[in-house]
């Protein structure tokens, strides 16, 4: 099934509503699309690499204003909503795991990793920001550093080095993001111990 919906979403880049299909996918994938609107966003900047900062712009945009929606799902409708559309993923058990041992400080540090890495997956950071009932306004800060950050240092990278540069990132995107997550992960345990940040929960 996620081959099929990697493949159908690849095939809307060359579409003459391509920005409109952009946009509903970053919004979506915030809190119940399986596929990243990078699947999208990749093949769109590279084919008209003079909009690639406009694509990024949209896809920020709309990926922040799907966050705010899955933070939303999670803080009104946990239960009547977001936890059957995590069940159906088969993301249920990852999700309450993560709500049994993440504090507060730490849920924050996962909205950068997820917004930056899609580590853990977005939907689930997201809609546990809700349940947890976290600042909304570091929510939303989060959400546009952070995603913006991802669609924008692809926009250039794209733009300045091309197709070579989509080639690396289809095939070693798996370890760039866990090398940004690592490092982040790292400079929090550095805070962490120097005593600018507060304690990770235990399970």
């Amino acid at each position: 099934m996620l081959r099929q919906l990697y493949d159908k979403t690849l095939l809307l880049a060359a579409r003459e509503t391509a920005e409109i299909w952009l946009a509903v996918i970053a919004f979506v994938e915030s809190s119940v699309f399986l596929v990243p609107a990078d699947v999208l966003f990749l093949p769109m900047a590279l084919a008209r690499p003079k909009r690639a900062y406009r694509f990024a712009l949209i896809a920020t945009i709309a990926s922040t204003l799907g966050g705010i929606a899955g933070y939303f799902l999670g803080y009104w409708a946990f239960a009547a909503l977001a936890e059957p559309v995590l069940s159906f993923y088969g993301k249920l058990d990852e999700f309450q795991h993560l709500r049994a041992c993440t504090g507060e400080d730490t849920l924050m540090l996962l909205l950068v990793t997820s917004g930056l890495t899609h580590l853990p997956p977005i939907k689930l950071v997201t809609i546990l920001a809700g349940v947890a009932q976290i600042s909304f306004t570091f929510f939303v800060v989060s959400c546009i550093i952070a995603r913006g950050a991802r669609f924008f240092v692809l926009a250039w990278a794209l733009r300045r080095f091309g197709e070579p540069v989509r080639h690396f990132i289809e095939r070693r995107l798996g370890l760039v993001a866990a090398g940004i997550a690592a490092a982040v992960i790292l400079l929090y345990i550095l805070l962490k111990y120097s005593g600018l940040a507060g304690s990770l929960a235990s399970c």
